[in-house]
């Protein structure tokens, strides 16, 4: 079956949100890929991480081109995008993917470049750090008010509007070691600022998740790959905390000699690391074996993005925590991580791609457009008290 071309762009300019998730999932995988990050490397890991970052890049300019395209050619679908429950939250999918195409620079670009980029990534930093401080502002108002939210529908998406904001602390700990150092110190406190409250915030948002699920059972099986966002906050956290830790300028002696604080500060980076970890690895169990529950009836949605994301931040934290303790077998679980994240990231983009064709995506009355209501109430049996019972 051919699709003429009109067709052709008027499918590629609907719900194109959603659509973030894959260069959010495509950057996070290039941080994971870098020698600096992986504990056993081999010659030619830099190359294959260049080159996913550029098709990230690639992948990143096209989405942003076609949601323009959308919006100017049809100016009514902004507002009602940014009106729509379900679809709006994935805006923020967009400022995930910028957070991790910043972090890159530090990877892939600084290291073959002149000082000029790392006066662009302090920019870019406090650029994002502004725009996403007020973008989880923004959003988190409208869902105050916005009539259309109900605790009972809650999904584990409500968590996308602080999300980009606690990537600061991401970019942070990924660039402030390469900068001179009162911008590193600024830069650090800037991310701790940020991460701060990303985790909180997601913290308060997951308890009333949870109290959702207590009260009308599990999501419905389309919703249930955003589980793995709950693995996110925490684990994004712990890496970012020893990142800024480990980037911490010895020169900077405020709080005393430089080599003692920094030594101080590891310790306590590593442990309230742990301590982090331990959460996401608890919810990483909930999400997974609730997936399982119903793998067969699940069917390809582009929240499968979530598989990776989460995931990729938890498996680079679990590498920063060995390298910290030094413990070659945490390293090499770290490694086996990557490798599956690697082959469960080509698992996706084929199902992705075939959702295309056959039209699961893409098509009319099967994208995030489309609201979906998510309670059911647990089942519960009336019992009849008698009267004298009651008194």
């Amino acid at each position: 079956m051919f699709i003429h071309s009109a067709q052709l762009i008027a499918l590629l300019t609907t719900a194109l949100q959603a659509w973030f998730t894959l260069p959010m999932s495509t950057g996070g995988l290039t941080l994971l890929l870098s020698p600096e990050m992986q504990p056993h490397t081999f010659r030619g890991l830099q190359t294959i991480g260049k080159v996913v970052y550029i098709i990230d890049l690639v992948i990143f300019t096209s989405l942003v081109a076609a949601i323009s395209y959308r919006f100017i050619r049809w100016p009514k679908t902004l507002p009602r995008s940014l009106s729509q429950p379900r679809e709006s939250m994935f805006v923020c999918t967009m400022f995930l993917s910028l957070a991790s195409i910043i972090a890159a620079i530090a990877r892939y670009g600084i290291p073959s470049c002149g000082p000029w980029l790392v006066v662009t990534y302090r920019v870019l930093f406090w650029i994002y750090f502004a725009v996403t401080f007020c973008v989880a502002v923004v959003f988190y108002l409208w869902l105050f008010i916005s009539a259309e939210l109900q605790v009972e529908n809650m999904t584990p998406a409500w968590d996308l509007p602080i999300f980009p904001f606690m990537l600061s602390g991401t970019i942070a700990a990924t660039g402030a070691s390469l900068q001179p150092r009162a911008h590193a110190i600024a830069m650090i406190v800037g991310g701790t600022t940020a991460q701060g409250l990303g985790f909180f915030i997601s913290i308060l948002m997951f308890a009333m998740y949870m109290r959702r699920m207590i009260e009308y059972g599990l999501p419905s099986t389309s919703s249930r790959p955003a589980m793995f966002i709950a693995v996110g906050p925490p684990a994004f956290t712990s890496l970012a905390i020893i990142g800024m830790a480990n980037a911490y300028p010895t020169a900077y002696e405020y709080f005393g000699p430089g080599q003692t604080t920094l030594q101080v500060v590891k310790v306590i980076a590593t442990v309230t690391s742990i301590f982090m970890w331990s959460l996401s690895f608890w919810f990483f169990c909930i999400a997974a074996l609730t997936c399982l529950l119903a793998a067969r009836e699940m069917r390809f949605s582009l929240n499968w993005w979530a598989f990776v994301f989460p995931n990729v931040g938890f498996t680079i934290a679990t590498i920063t925590i060995g390298r910290e303790l030094q413990s070659q077998g945490i390293l090499w679980v770290g490694s086996i991580a990557t490798i599956l994240m690697v082959i469960l990231y080509l698992f996706i983009a084929v199902m992705h791609i075939r959702a295309v064709l056959t039209r699961q995506i893409l098509f009319k009355g099967q994208d995030e457009d489309v609201p979906e209501e998510e309670a059911r109430p647990k089942k519960t049996e009336k019992v009849k008290i008698d009267a004298e019972d009651q008194c």
